[in-house]
C-alpha cells in the first residue's frame, strides 16, 4: 500500500488491519490499524495499559492476535515465527536490558553478529575463527558511542550504556525495521540525550517503531505518532497534531485546564 504525501509516495513497510488481541474476555488490544511508512521513525505512546508492549508482541510474533492480520513489506507474517520475521529484517529490543553481563561489550556483540550468521555451532570453533568478527563488532560499538567500553564487562556498563550496547546487538542482526521497546525508559538526562543522539545516526536505511513515554524524545525524533488507549487507536500524525488533540491531552497528558 502507498500513501501520497505531497508529491512523494511513501510506501508502508509495515501495517496491520483488525489488530486484536483478548485475554479471557479482556480485549488488550482492539482493532488497531497501524500503517507505518519505510524510512521514518513512528512513535506508539499511551498511558500505561494502553496495550502498546502487546502490540510490540504481535507485530514481532512473542503474542499470536486472536483476530487481524500484520503485513510486512508487503507480506503476511501473522502466522509467521518470531525467528522467521527476525530473518526478513523485522528486529526488535526489549523493555528491559537483555546482555550477557559476565561478557564484553565486544564479546556480546560478536554474539550477535555469529547469531546473524547462521551458524548453530560457532560458539564452539576456535578463537581465530571467532575473531573474524572482531572488526564489524568494533565498528558497531563505534556507531554507538562505546568504543572505549570495548573490554568492559557488560553488567559493568551504566544503564544507558547497556541500552547502547543492546541497540548494537539488534543493528549486528543487519535489520530493516527495528522496534525499540522503551529506548529510554529511567534513564538520567544525559542517557537520554545519548540514546536520542544514537537513534538519529543509526536511522539512515532503516524504518524505526518505537514504544515511548517521554514526550520531549517523542516531539524531536518522530516523524509520526500513533496514540493508543485501552487498545484502540485514538489519534495518529505527526507531534504538532496529536499533542493538541483534546482527547490526547484527557488520556495521555492530563486534563487541559478550563
Amino acid at each position: 500500500m502507498q500513501e501520497k504525501t505531497g508529491e512523494r509516495v511513501q510506501e508502508a513497510i509495515l501495517e496491520t488491519t483488525g489488530l486484536t488481541r483478548e485475554f479471557r474476555g479482556f480485549v488488550a488490544v482492539n482493532d488497531v490499524q497501524l500503517h507505518v511508512r519505510t524510512g521514518t521513525i513512528h512513535a506508539l505512546i499511551g498511558p500505561n495499559g494502553a496495550g502498546k508492549t502487546t502490540c510490540f508482541n504481535m507485530l514481532t510474533k512473542f503474542l499470536p492476535p486472536t483476530r487481524g492480520s500484520i503485513r510486512f513489506k508487503g507480506r503476511d507474517i501473522t502466522g509467521m515465527r518470531p525467528a522467521e520475521v527476525a530473518r526478513l529484517g523485522l528486529i526488535r529490543s526489549f523493555q528491559i536490558s537483555a546482555v550477557f553481563a559476565h561478557l564484553s561489550a565486544l564479546e556480546n556483540v560478536r554474539v550477535a553478529l555469529q547469531r546473524a550468521r547462521g551458524a548453530s555451532f560457532d560458539f564452539w570453533r576456535s578463537d581465530r575463527v571467532l575473531h573474524q568478527y572482531d572488526d564489524r563488532a568494533r565498528e558497531l560499538l563505534e556507531d554507538v558511542g562505546l568504543t572505549e567500553y570495548a573490554e568492559t564487562a557488560a553488567g559493568q556498563l551504566s544503564y544507558g550504556r547497556k541500552r547502547a550496547l543492546e541497540i548494537a546487538t539488534t543493528l549486528a542482526l543487519d535489520p530493516e525495521m527495528m522496534l525499540l521497546d522503551e529506548p529510554t525508559a529511567g534513564m538520567a538526562h544525559d542517557d537520554v540525550d545519548r540514546i536520542v543522539a544514537l537513534i538519529r545516526r543509526i536511522r539512515a536505511g532503516r524504518t524505526i517503531l518505537m514504544v515511548e513515554h517521554n514526550l520531549s524524545v517523542v516531539e524531536g525524533l518522530c516523524d509520526r505518532i500513533t496514540v493508543l488507549t485501552r487498545g484502540r487507536v485514538l489519534a495518529e500524525g505527526d507531534y504538532a497534531t496529536v499533542s493538541k488533540n483534546p482527547e490526547v491531552i484527557a488520556a495521555y497528558l492530563g486534563v487541559a485546564d478550563a
